[in-house]
């Protein structure tokens, strides 16, 4: 056990309704100072084996659980996260330095409407009958069986339970590995939902680094469902591990999205959106980190924005005041700094920010706006996922649309303009998963999420939730006799 911010933590791996240890250990390490937070489980194949076996056993029960009963007990795992919602929101700004405002606010009780938009959902899942020369079609969704979760360290529980919910609630048990950076929330939902009264093996957590767990657990022919959100070189791992078992995917692995300002846009919101993208330190996959901007207002909106951006404040995420906190590891800032190094080596320009916050020292990395980079430079090509913003300015719709395109991502867009007729053709010409107008992050469970090119493969959230961790079967049935 482990005390973080007066939260006791259990670092062992959750199989099976029990606590089970490794022999192995690996340190998890808070990034807003850098000490050590707690002793993790490290788990390796037979980690793996064990919880894929759990959760094997325990799936025909699970599958046979009357939906309203499953729905039930997904509103009492959503009831759990309410009750401690303070405490996972400290836990988990402690262990990945994201906002505490923002996990109070918002991610935590998004964690609970993510129990509680899929067990309604389920409960009014289904598919008209049909008739075909005097047969009857009848659509059901079949659970698949055992679903290997595996989730990313920016949003760590929220993200978790976006696959979580839609996986219990479709008759699945789920094996959760979380990354190895942030793995506390996810132990602290494995004790609410045995408060809950979930089964034993339904949902389990095995900790671990990548090439050993879960390496491990994508190439079990036992796993039947696939959900990852990551690097696209780490998919491209999973999908050849996926491959050799036909174990269906879904992948979300982020983006370079465009923000693109028109001239006639509200500047005012422009601005104010475009700051929004150093939301959680740059590390939000669907972050508009390529700026756009029509060249007869690229001077005012730079001002504008340049003013708007220097007044955030950077620090503690813990302090409510705080805008912007720190990245995630060493390695990640180092990452980040290299991209910039690179940038300014190259020619380009900072307009703001450019390298770490020495005055705060650590992970803390300066809001940053890169200008005057090549349109093929690495910076304005590769994700960053960090703090750091490029400005490129644009003639007309078909050069916004060829360079919004330009890039091998399309997870989402972000169009502002004044004109609707604009608004239309723009968006129906962008390659993404998600295209908001005027707007940015807003999102509902019912609508489908993912992405084009390398931003990943599939659709979940809604209906597409549950054709994904289901097998969808149609009946055809002849008449019946009088």
């Amino acid at each position: 056990m482990a005390t973080v911010a007066g939260v006791p933590v259990n670092g062992d791996h959750w199989i099976d309704g029990e606590r089970i240890g490794s022999p192995a250990t690996f340190d998890d390490v808070s990034p807003i100072d850098g000490t050590v937070i707690a002793r993790i489980a490290r788990g390796d194949a037979a980690t793996a084996h064990a919880a894929v076996g759990a959760a094997e056993r325990a799936f025909p029960a699970w599958a046979a659980t009357p939906r309203a009963e499953r729905a039930r007990l997904l509103h009492a795992i959503a009831d759990g996260v309410e009750k401690h919602l303070d405490r996972l929101a400290i836990v988990e700004t402690t262990d990945n330095g994201a906002l505490l405002r923002s996990h109070l606010r918002g991610v935590m009780p998004r964690v609970a409407h993510n129990f509680r938009f899929f067990a309604d959902w389920l409960l009014q899942l289904g598919h008209a009958d049909f008739e075909t020369r005097g047969h009857t079609n009848h659509v059901s969704w079949d659970p698949a069986g055992v679903c290997a979760l595996i989730t990313p360290w920016n949003a760590p529980l929220m993200l978790a339970t976006w696959k979580i919910a839609p996986a219990l609630a479709a008759g699945n048990t789920v094996v959760l590995k979380p990354a190895e950076w942030t793995p506390l929330t996810a132990s602290l939902l494995a004790d609410i939902t045995a408060e809950a009264g979930l089964p034993a093996g339904v949902f389990n957590v095995v900790q671990g680094y990548g090439e050993e767990v879960g390496a491990a657990l994508v190439a079990d022919p036992r796993v039947r469902r696939i959900s990852f959100t990551g690097s696209v070189p780490t998919a491209r791992h999973i999908s050849a591990a996926a491959a050799s078992n036909l174990t269906p995917l879904s992948l979300e692995l982020g983006g370079k999205s465009p923000l693109i300002v028109f001239a006639d846009s509200d500047l005012d919101l422009a601005v104010h959106l475009a700051v929004e993208q150093y939301d959680n330190a740059g590390q939000v996959c669907l972050a508009g980190s390529r700026l756009l901007v029509e060249d007869s207002v690229a001077e005012e909106f730079t001002a504008r924005f340049l003013e708007r951006a220097a007044a955030l404040k950077q620090g503690d995420p813990r302090d409510l005041a705080t805008d912007i906190g720190p990245n995630i590891h060493p390695d990640h800032l180092a990452r980040i700094d290299g991209f910039v190094t690179r940038a300014l080596a190259a020619g380009a320009t900072a307009a703001l920010g450019g390298g770490p916050n020495t005055d705060l020292g650590g992970l803390y990395y300066r809001p940053t706006l890169i200008t005057n980079a090549a349109a093929d430079s690495e910076i304005v090509n590769e994700e960053v996922f960090g703090p750091v913003l490029t400005l490129q300015t644009f003639t007309g719709e078909d050069q916004a649309v060829a360079m919004a395109n330009s890039t091998r991502f399309g997870l989402a867009a972000t169009l502002l303009t004044g004109d609707p007729q604009r608004a239309e053709r723009v968006s129906g010409r962008l390659v993404a998963g998600t295209v908001w107008v005027n707007c940015f992050f807003v999102r509902d469970l019912k609508a489908p999420f993912g992405g084009a090119r390398h931003s990943g493969v599939g659709r979940e959230g809604g209906d597409w939730s549950f054709d994904f961790y289901c097998d969808v079967k149609n009946t055809v049935s002849a008449p019946w006799a009088k």
